[in-house]
């Protein structure tokens, strides 16, 4: 069975040292938000995530969710109902909503770790509160006063939860699609119709209501993705005063049988003339939804993150303990029968990519919540506006890279077990399993790259980019004399010109061909994605050298700097190679050639 102890040293190291979050959150005027409570915060977080999530990840794996067909309702697997309780009763749900709604009113990054820390000790049942601050985010940017009078509260205090009712079985990511309807009705409600599917926790036993965010059409709706709506639609029929009714018109069909998460419970929603509010205007739901849908992204790539990290430390234990073969360069251990499979090259490349790909993310994922926070309350609008550029244009990298790294982390600490990876004793295929999924919700890695190419780049005109290849050239300036992060400045500051270039050269061939974008857009994902790690890989050496850490620690974020400059940056190339290649490779061959 796996195990999972939260990070602390690090999380600290990049909240405090790296992106000084304390002095940040004090200017930005979170005054409660000192480095007392946020230890504190973190040191009880990482307790409940070790001793009551953690237990539950295998039961999770192996019992599963259970639906009962004649009467629609879900059960989730032993314990996690009271480990949702205990997660409400610390006031965990509300720990970053606003006070007003019953929240405690820490900034948005305050609550980064403990979302690391539930995804790693137990994605599956992470899941059913996660939505509720897509849910939150929808009601405080377009819901009516008493919309989130009415549903604000509960869903801050974790009475209820939420979802996020967009696809449907015959549409996928295209939403223009969709054909669940909306009916007008007397008491200015609406009456919905339709299926959903991929609904997480759209039904489940951990609280009385679930509140549904649905997209659906109105009978007077233009085609297409301009006449869309968003609709509060609850289980339980709720009044404009609060009052809790009988049964909505809502039922779970059937629950999804997956490769992971098992203890998730991923719902076919049928709506059959359930009650339901407009939340903001007609046919703008689609804004509405971005504004759950960027906060989910960024919470998924958290995701990644989490499962990188407990797979990385398994991997770690076993190949201190697992004896096999000699070092070729002689014993390491010559007491013993054989050496660790530490000392061998290889399972060291397996484990430093973890390493790399892992501490690099944190910062980079952490850092995205920063940016919330610094548009969400920065005193200057020309620096709100400038960092909620930069969260558009670093949120497909972050939900993209860090997912994707999810997979491939997993699947390296899998292989440091060898066969006993494969095998369900040790958990590790558990991980692999789970972190499949976190690449294909909330936009597949394919969506994520056209966003960031097509929209956040072409369409805007690359404000985001302009403001991160600025950041990257303050820091190259200012440390080009810092022998403790020199070696790095050189080949960060080739990287990120080569990405301007890049982006240049995609965009004048975009303006003949638009396909270009298509095919550029992964392998130009990655590739930022790359460079941004690379610079914060930089940040961290250099935070380090000047923290009060020890020489250990010290050195530990040097060499894996090394090996991610030496090992991993080098991938930029070949993704570069691919974008230059343009659309002949992949659209030349005719489609009945797939075939041939």
């Amino acid at each position: 069975m796996s195990t999972y102890k939260a990070p602390l040293n690090d999380m600290r190291f990049v909240l405090f040292d790296v992106l000084g979050a304390e002095a940040q959150f004090q200017r930005l005027g979170y005054a409660d938000a000192t480095r007392d409570v946020l230890d504190a915060v973190l040191e009880e977080g990482a307790r409940f995530n070790e001793t009551v999530l953690a237990p539950l990840n295998a039961v999770g794996d192996q019992i599963g969710c259970k639906h009962d067909k004649a009467t629609g309702a879900v059960t989730t697997p032993p314990g996690f109902k009271q480990a949702y309780d205990q997660f409400v009763d610390g006031g965990w749900s509300g720990l970053t909503a606003e006070t007003k709604f019953g929240g405690q009113g820490l900034p948005h990054a305050a609550g980064v770790p403990l979302k690391e820390m539930i995804d790693a000790a137990n994605l599956a049942w992470g899941n059913f509160p996660l939505l509720s601050h897509g849910a939150t985010e929808a009601l405080l940017h377009h819901g009516e006063e008493w919309q989130q009078e009415v549903f604000l509260k509960p869903l801050v205090e974790g009475r209820w939860t939420g979802t996020m009712c967009l696809t449907e079985p015959h549409c996928g990511t295209d939403l223009g699609l969709l054909k669940t309807k909306a009916e007008p009705q007397a008491d200015g409600s609406y009456s919905i119709s339709g299926t959903k599917i991929f609904i997480t926790a759209g039904e489940h036993d951990l609280t009385d209501n679930i509140i549904h965010l649905v997209l659906a059409r109105l009978p007077d709706a233009p085609a297409g993705s301009k006449g869309i709506s968003l609709f509060i639609v609850p289980k339980v029929k709720v009044a404009r005063d609060g009052s809790v009714g009988e049964a909505n018109a809502v039922r779970c069909g059937s629950l999804e049988h997956k490769m992971g998460i098992h203890g998730s419970a991923t719902c076919v929603m049928n709506f059959d003339g359930a009650q339901g509010y407009l939340i903001g205007q007609p046919n703008k739901g689609l804004m509405a939804m971005f504004t759950m849908m960027n906060t989910a992204r960024l919470a998924v790539g958290l995701q990644g993150l989490g499962l990188s990290d407990r797979a990385l430390q398994n991997a770690l234990r076993y190949s201190r303990d697992r004896l096999q073969m000699r070092a070729l360069s002689g014993p390491k251990f010559p007491e013993l029968p054989a050496d660790p499979i530490i000392v061998h090259p290889d399972v060291r490349r397996m484990l430093l990519t973890c390493k790399a790909l892992v501490e690099g993310g944190r910062a980079m994922g952490y850092d995205a919540a920063l940016l919330v926070d610094i548009a969400h309350a920065a005193p200057e609008e020309k620096e709100r506006a400038e960092a909620d550029a930069l969260i558009g244009f670093m949120t497909p990298i972050v939900k993209a890279c860090l997912t994707e790294w999810g997979v491939e982390c997993t699947y390296h600490a899998l292989q440091c077990f060898g066969g006993h990876g494969y095998i369900a004793e040790h958990g590790m295929e558990q991980l692999a399993r789970d972190a499949r999924i976190t690449t294909l919700y909330e936009g597949t890695t394919g969506i994520q790259a056209l966003d960031l190419l097509g929209r956040k780049v072409m369409q805007l005109q690359g404000a985001g980019l302009q403001t991160m290849l600025a950041k990257i050239e303050a820091f190259c300036a200012q440390n080009e004399s810092n022998e403790a992060v020199s070696e790095f400045v050189a080949p960060l500051r080739k990287a990120a010109g080569e990405w301007l270039q890049l982006t240049m050269s995609v965009g004048k061939r975009a303006a003949a061909n638009a396909d270009e974008v298509g095919a550029a857009s992964y392998d130009y994902l990655f590739y930022s994605g790359y460079v941004c790690l690379a610079y914060w890989w930089a940040r961290s050496v250099a935070a380090a050298e000047a923290s009060g850490q020890s020489q250990a620690f010290k050195d530990g974020k040097r060499e894996t700097a090394r090996f991610y400059f030496a090992r991993l940056l080098p991938r930029t190339q070949a993704h570069k190679a691919a974008i230059d290649s343009g659309t002949a490779p992949l659209m030349a061959l005719a489609a009945e050639g797939f075939d041939a």
